[in-house]
C-alpha cells in the first residue's frame, strides 16, 4: 500500500521567491527491505540574496548525503534550473533536503539556505507545486542516524537495609552517522542524567573513522537516595523529583585540534522506565535551540514539486487475481471495459497509471496487443489524417513510456557519438537574426547547423538495424491501424510512425541528452540552443512525407523557413520513407556482430589501487569510469585512453563491500580474473545505479560466482570470515540472481502493487462508475448525476460493470492482506521517540 505521508516545512506564497520541484517513491518488500524513488524538477529561484548577483546551484540530499546537484545558473537572484531527477533510494532516510549554494571559484561554496522535509511529511506535497521558505543552515540542526540504547531502573538495597534506585544506560551502537568533510567521522557519545538541579555526564571512547560505531559501554547513575540519607547537596534528588529527570545522549565528532561537531541527540524521560528494562533504536534529533535565527525571509524561497510513494510488496501469490485481471485487458471487448483502461480513466494524472501498467504488460509480453487496442479506440475519434497520434491520449502515453524503457540502448548507439561531438567541439549555429551575437555570420552558422543536422539525420535513418524488436512490433500495429482508418491517404501509414519515432523519441533525446543519459553533464547555454535547433530540424525532416514546398511558408519562424529551403531534395524523403518501412516491419533483422559497443554509463568515482607492483601504494584515487556493452574501463581523465580494462565477459560478480573494510561508505567490488576492483561511489544512489548497470550487462556471463567475500582481504586474512587464503571460496552467497533471458529488469509484483495502490486511492471513483454502469444497464434511460461519470468512457455498461466489480472485490481482499502486514509490522518494530519513548526491538 502506498504509505500516506504528511508534510513539514512552511510553504511560502510570494511569487518573487525560489523554485524547485521533486518526486519520491519507496517500496517495502514483505516482510523486509525497502526501495525508494526520487524525481526532481527544478524550476527557478527568486530573490535569494538581496542586492548581489550570484552564481547559484541546488543540491538534493538524503539526510546529509548529496545525491544530485543542478547546473550552475550564473549571475542571478532568481535562477531558473529546469531539471528533472528520478531515482531509486536504496536505503532508509529521515530527511529529504534541498540546499541552495553560491558557487565560488577560489573558496568553498557557500550554503545560502535549505529546505528540509521529513520523510513522513513528503506525501503532503506530492504531485503539486509548493513554495518553501529557505531556512538557515545551522550545524546543530544537521543530524542523521540512529542510536541503539538499553535502559533499566534497578532497585538497590543499601547496607542499612534501605532502598534506592539506580539507572543503567547501555549504549550499544549507532548507525548512519553523517560524513564529515566527505569522510567517516570519529564519533563518541556523552550520556547524561539531567534534572532541575543536576547534570551528571559520562562519556564513551572515541571510535575512529566509522559511521556505524559499536560502543557497547554501560553507565550507572544514582537516581534516588535512600530514606536515611540526610546530607543536603545539589545532587540530592527526592523520590518525587523522578518525574523531572531525563536521560540525554549526545553524539559528537571528535575534532582533535578543532572544535567537536554536534551530530545529534535523543532524550528519554526516566519516568517511563519504572521498574522495567527496555531497548530500542532512537532516531537522532537536532537540538531544540539548534536554529536560533528567526530572520528567514531574507534568504528567499524555493518551489518544489514532490511526488513520494512507498510500496509494501507482498509475496507474489497475493497479486495473482489483480495481475490476471490486468493482463487479460487486451482480450476484453470493448477495450474501454478492461481493467487496464479503467485504471487510466480513474487516475487524475494518467502518467501515474501508465508507467506501472506499461512495465507490467512489458514484463508479461502483453503490451503490443493492448497498445493496438487503445490505439484503435484513439483513431475512432481522429477526424483528420494529419493530426494522427498528435494528442496526449492513453495510446500515445503508452508508446512514449515503452520507447523510454526499451529504447535506451538504441538511443545511445545511434545518437551518443554525434551528441558528444556537438557538445565537445561546439560550432556556432544560431540562425535567428535577433539572437545573433556580435561578430557572428549567419551564413557560416547556417552551414554549421546544416552539417550537424545532416549528421544526426544520417545516423537516425541508418539505425533501423538497431531498433528493438518490440518497438518495431508496436510501429507495425500503428501503421496498419492508421492505413485502415484512412485508406485514401498514402502518407498516413508513415506519419503514424514518424509522429512517435521522430517527434517523441529522437527529437526529444537530442534536445535533452542529459535526461536520456546520452551525456553525463548539462550542456552549456550555447550548446543547448544548438541542440534545440537541431531537434526542430529533425522533427520537420521526419514529417517530410506530408510536407510540401508550398507549406514552407507556414513555419512560425521565418529563419527556419529559409534554412529548410536548403533541404528541398528528394533523397531526404526517400531516406525517411525507407527508415520508416524498416522500423515498422516485423521481418527479423540480422544481428551485426561488428556493431559499435553501446555506452551504458560513465562518471567519476574513486578506486583503490590494486597493488600490481611491489612498491605500489594501495590508496584511493579519483578516476573516470566507463561501462559499455563490451568492457568496463577507468581513465585518469574523461577523454584519455583507458588505463585499466575489464572485458564484460570476464566479470564474475558485482557486489557491495562492507564499510568496515576501508571505513568508507558507498563501496562496491567488481570481481574478475585478477584481484577484486574496489570502487567508492560518491553517494548511495550512484553506487546502487552502478551495481545495477554492471549486474545487468553481465547477467549472461557463463562463469558467474555463486559466493563472494563481503569484506576485503587485508593484513593476511579476509575481514569477513577470517580465512587466511586469499583465493578461498567466498563466505556469502551472491545477491545478483538474474535469469539469463531477462532483457528488461522489471519487478512485476512491485508494479502490480503500485497499480493496487492507485485503485485504492481512487476507490470512490470506481464505486461511482460502478453505480453509473448499473443505472444505465437497468434503466436504459437518462443518466443520473452525469457529472460523476460524464468524463468516463462507457461503451458497454454491462461489461464495464462486470470488470469494476472484479476490481473492487480484488482490491478489498488485498486491503485485508496489507492491514494484517501493517499490524504485524507496527507491533514488531518501532523507533523510540518523544511520543513513543520506548521503541520495541525488531
Amino acid at each position: 500500500a502506498r504509505a500516506q505521508r504528511g508534510g513539514a516545512g512552511a510553504a511560502g506564497s510570494s511569487a518573487d521567491e525560489a523554485v524547485t520541484s521533486a518526486c519520491v517513491t519507496s517500496c517495502c518488500f514483505f516482510p523486509l527491505g525497502t526501495y525508494s524513488c526520487f524525481f526532481l524538477f527544478t524550476d527557478d529561484a527568486k530573490h535569494l540574496v538581496p542586492n548581489k548577483m550570484r552564481d547559484f546551484f541546488c543540491t538534493i540530499n538524503l539526510d546529509q548525503e548529496e545525491v544530485f546537484r543542478t547546473q550552475v545558473v550564473e549571475k542571478s537572484l532568481s535562477p531558473y534550473f529546469g531539471e528533472e531527477f528520478y531515482f531509486e533510494i536504496p536505503r532508509t532516510f529521515q530527511w529529504l533536503s534541498f540546499y541552495i549554494y553560491d558557487k565560488s571559484v577560489l573558496q568553498k561554496d557557500l550554503r545560502i539556505g535549505k529546505v528540509a522535509i521529513k520523510k513522513e511529511d513528503l506525501c503532503n506535497y506530492t504531485g503539486k507545486e509548493n513554495w518553501f521558505t529557505l531556512q538557515p543552515v545551522d550545524s546543530n540542526s544537521e543530524v542523521q542516524g540512529k542510536v541503539h540504547l538499553e535502559l533499566k531502573l534497578n532497585e538497590l538495597i543499601t547496607d542499612n537495609g534501605s532502598v534506592c534506585q539506580q539507572l543503567v544506560v547501555h549504549i550499544k551502537e549507532c548507525h548512519g552517522l553523517p560524513l564529515i568533510n566527505g569522510q567517516n567521522c570519529d564519533p563518541y557519545a556523552t550520556v547524561s542524567l539531567v534534572g532541575p538541579s543536576r547534570n551528571d555526564q559520562k562519556k564513551t571512547k572515541v571510535k575512529k573513522k566509522t559511521s556505524n560505531p559499536q560502543f557497547n559501554e554501560t553507565f550507572y547513575f544514582e537516581v534516588t537516595r535512600s530514606s536515611s540519607y540526610t546530607k543536603k547537596s545539589q545532587f540530592q534528588v527526592e523520590e518525587e523529583d523522578i518525574e523531572k529527570l531525563e536521560v540525554r545522549v549526545d553524539l559528537w565528532n571528535n575534532g582533535n585540534l578543532v572544535q567537536d561537531i554536534f551530530l545529534g541527540e535523543i532524550k528519554v524521560p526516566v519516568k517511563v522506565l519504572r521498574n522495567d528494562s527496555f531497548q530500542a533504536w532512537y532516531l537522532l534529533q537536532p537540538r531544540e535551540n539548534g536554529n536560533k535565527s528567526s530572520k528567514t525571509d531574507d534568504l528567499g524561497s524555493l518551489r518544489l514539486n514532490i511526488c513520494y510513494t512507498e510500496d509494501c510488496v507482498l509475496p507474489s501469490e497475493y497479486y495473482a487475481s489483480l495481475r490476471n485481471l490486468l493482463l487479460k485487458s487486451s482480450d476484453v471487448q470493448p477495450i474501454s471495459a478492461s481493467a487496464a483502461y479503467i485504471l487510466c480513466e480513474v487516475c487524475r494524472d494518467k502518467y501515474d497509471a501508465v508507467l506501472p501498467l506499461v512495465r507490467l504488460l512489458l514484463h508479461h509480453h502483453k503490451l503490443v496487443p493492448f497498445v493496438a487496442a487503445v490505439a484503435e479506440l484513439d483513431l475512432k475519434d481522429t477526424q483528420e489524417a494529419n493530426t494522427i497520434f498528435r494528442g496526449n491520449s492513453l495510446a500515445t502515453r503508452c508508446v512514449d513510456e515503452m520507447m523510454k524503457i526499451v529504447g535506451k540502448h538504441y538511443l545511445k548507439v545511434t545518437l551518443k557519438p554525434v551528441i558528444d561531438e556537438i557538445c565537445e567541439s561546439p560550432k556556432p549555429c544560431e540562425i535567428d537574426p535577433i539572437k545573433l551575437r556580435e561578430g557572428d555570420n549567419v551564413e557560416t552558422n547556417m552551414e554549421n547547423l546544416r552539417y550537424y543536422v545532416d549528421k544526426v539525420f544520417r545516423e537516425i535513418v541508418r539505425s533501423s538495424i538497431s531498433c528493438p524488436t518490440l518497438m518495431c512490433d508496436v510501429f507495425y500495429s500503428l501503421r496498419h491501424l492508421a492505413a485502415k482508418r484512412f485508406p485514401n491517404d498514402p502518407h498516413v501509414q508513415y506519419s503514424a510512425v514518424s509522429s512517435f519515432v521522430f517527434l517523441r523519441f529522437f527529437a526529444v533525446a537530442v534536445v535533452s541528452p542529459h535526461t536520456f543519459h546520452l551525456r553525463p553533464h548539462h550542456p552549456d547555454a550555447q550548446t543547448s540552443r544548438t541542440l534545440t535547433l537541431i531537434s526542430k530540424a529533425i522533427q520537420t525532416l521526419g514529417s517530410w512525407g506530408s510536407l510540401t514546398k508550398s507549406k514552407l511558408s507556414s513555419f512560425k519562424e521565418t529563419f527556419m523557413c529559409e534554412f529548410f529551403k536548403t533541404f528541398q531534395e528528394e533523397k531526404f524523403t526517400e531516406s525517411v520513407k525507407k527508415f520508416l518501412d524498416d522500423v515498422s516491419s516485423t521481418e527479423s533483422k540480422e544481428p551485426s556482430g561488428l556493431s559499435e559497443p553501446i555506452h551504458l554509463k560513465e562518471g567519476e568515482m574513486y578506486k583503490r589501487a590494486q597493488g600490481r607492483t611491489r612498491i605500489g601504494k594501495k590508496n584511493f584515487k579519483k578516476r573516470w569510469f566507463c561501462l559499455t556493452s563490451r568492457e568496463f574501463t577507468y581513465h585518469k581523465q574523461q577523454d584519455k585512453e583507458p588505463i585499466f580494462t575489464i572485458p564484460i565477459k570476464n566479470i564474475l560478480a558485482v557486489e557491495k563491500l562492507d564499510e568496515s573494510s576501508f571505513n568508507k561508505k558507498n563501496m562496491f567490488q567488481v570481481l574478475h580474473g585478477e584481484k577484486p576492483l574496489y570502487i567508492q561511489a560518491n553517494n548511495c544512489v550512484e553506487a546502487s545505479e552502478w551495481i545495477e548497470a554492471l549486474c545487468r550487462v553481465t547477467r549472461c556471463n557463463q562463469k558467474r560466482l555463486s559466493f563472494y567475500h563481503p569484506s576485503a582481504f587485508l593484513n593476511g586474512n579476509w575481514l569477513c570470515c577470517k580465512a587466511t587464503v586469499e583465493n578461498t571460496v567466498g563466505c556469502a552467497r551472491c545477491t545478483a540472481d538474474v535469469p539469463a533471458d531477462t532483457q528488461i529488469e522489471i519487478d512485476g509484483d512491485r508494479e502490480t502493487e503500485r497499480i493496487y495502490s492507485l485503485f485504492t486511492i481512487n476507490m470512490s471513483k470506481l464505486q461511482k462508475l460502478e453505480e453509473a454502469c448499473g443505472s444505465i444497464a437497468v434503466y436504459q434511460g437518462p443518466r443520473k448525476e452525469p457529472d460523476d461519470y460524464s468524463n468516463f468512457t462507457i461503451e458497454d455498461s454491462v461489461a464495464t460493470f462486470h470488470t469494476l466489480k472484479q476490481i473492487i472485490d480484488t482490491v478489498e481482499k488485498l486491503n485485508e492482506s496489507h492491514e494484517k502486514y501493517r499490524k504485524k509490522r507496527s507491533s514488531s518494530a518501532e523507533y523510540g521517540s518523544e511520543k513513543n519513548p520506548i521503541g520495541k526491538v525488531s
